[in-house]
């Protein structure tokens, strides 16, 4: 007689509860389902209201509004945009979409976010040599851990360059001490940019959304992913813009999701806090946690000792015992289209790389299972 194979754990999942039902179950008797309806203003407002923004603009995905805030700040052909090499690569594909070239800046060992240090350094000295400065900075909060921005807010004071946070992984991260203790991510730069992709804190199945204090960015914003439309009765367009709406249905879902927020964000955390004691003898280092920052705790990702089993190795291992472990991004210089991209360093994107692992994750992940997953962890390390 066979085994029985172990029931599998997955990487991530959305938590599908409260009022989501009901909500999406008001848009189907209201019919309305697509970009028209009370949903997607109702969703805008919560959501700039939860991370202290101004205003909030709904967006098809995290992507569309990495775009299109990338392009309203000044993203343009001709120019750099400044991005992590150790980042998803929607984040560079966003710059590319408008023409720009992402300059590819190596992360900071102790975070694993864009080395502000260092892109504040060769910015200057840019500066100094009369040589062009990028359009834009993107700073991506990486793995849902508060990038470090003052390097990239004297950047902006200094010389005008506009900074988008890419808060994809980050939503309910924020900023413990020094001159942005008690904000968010998202709303310390120019424009912030979330997503609600299946796998993040909160989801709409897909979608996203732009965030900034500025009324001017927040309207071209607008403007721009409603297929820049002018207003009144005619089918007449003023620029080049996008279908990037997001759907009454969608933002049904965003705003019971958002109702859950705080209960996600403890409950993501507490998952942290129990790896945290489950793994502390084990040959590996814990997720980065900046000093003076509350992370969102999005996706426990860990980095194996060096000379170890590599991650492949244990990946395949955990799927064996049913649990859904992933490599971490290659950096963006190994990726096809950007393997000729400018860049700023890399040997720490390419360590995380070599060395980082995902780990189960889900709001709802039982402390048995995350036992389950320690215990599969350890087997693989030889623990």
């Amino acid at each position: 007689m066979s085994a029985v194979a172990p029931r599998p754990i997955p990487l991530a999942v959305p938590s599908l509860r409260g009022n989501a039902e009901r909500y999406l179950r008001q848009c189907l008797e209201d019919n309305q389902v697509s970009s028209v309806g009370a949903f997607v203003a109702r969703f805008e407002d919560a959501f700039a209201a939860a991370v202290g923004a101004r205003h909030a603009v709904a967006c098809a995905s995290g992507t569309a509004a990495l775009h299109v805030a990338l392009r309203v700040v000044g993203a343009r052909p001709g120019t750099d945009v400044a991005v992590p090499a150790f980042t998803f690569i929607a984040s560079a594909n966003a710059v590319t979409y408008t023409g720009a070239q992402p300059w590819l800046v190596d992360s900071e060992r102790s975070s694993w976010n864009l080395d502000a240090a260092r892109l504040h350094e060769a910015v200057c000295d840019r500066a100094a040599r009369g040589a062009p400065l990028p359009s834009a900075i993107e700073a991506v909060h990486v793995l849902g851990a508060p990038a470090d921005l003052e390097p990239l807010l004297d950047l902006r004071a200094r010389f005008g360059i506009p900074l988008v946070e890419d808060a994809a992984e980050a939503l309910g991260a924020s900023w413990t001490a020094g001159p942005l203790a008690g904000r968010q991510v998202g709303t310390a730069g120019d424009a912030g940019c979330f997503s609600f992709n299946g796998n993040k804190v909160i989801t709409t199945g897909g979608g996203g959304m732009v965030v900034t204090d500025d009324g001017d960015i927040a309207g071209r914003v607008r403007h721009l992913t409603t297929q820049a439309k002018v207003p009144g009765r005619g089918y007449v367009h003023d620029d080049v813009g996008y279908n990037y709406r997001l759907t009454n249905l969608a933002a049904a879902l965003g705003v019971a999701q958002l109702e859950l927020l705080p209960a996600f964000l403890t409950a993501k955390r507490a998952v942290a806090q129990r790896y945290d004691r489950a793994l502390a003898g084990l040959a590996l280092e814990p997720p980065p946690r900046p000093a003076g920052t509350t992370p969102s705790a999005w996706l426990y990702s860990v980095l194996l000792a060096a000379g170890g089993p590599g991650p492949d190795a244990v990946a395949d291992a955990l799927a064996a015992a049913g649990v859904t472990a992933r490599r971490v991004w290659p950096p963006l210089h190994r990726q096809a289209p950007y393997r000729a991209a400018p860049r700023l360093g890399g040997e720490v994107a390419e360590d995380l790389y070599a060395r980082g692992l995902s780990l189960p994750s889900s709001v709802d992940l039982d402390p048995d299972d995350q036992d389950r997953v320690a215990a599969a962890l350890a087997a693989a390390l030889g623990a």
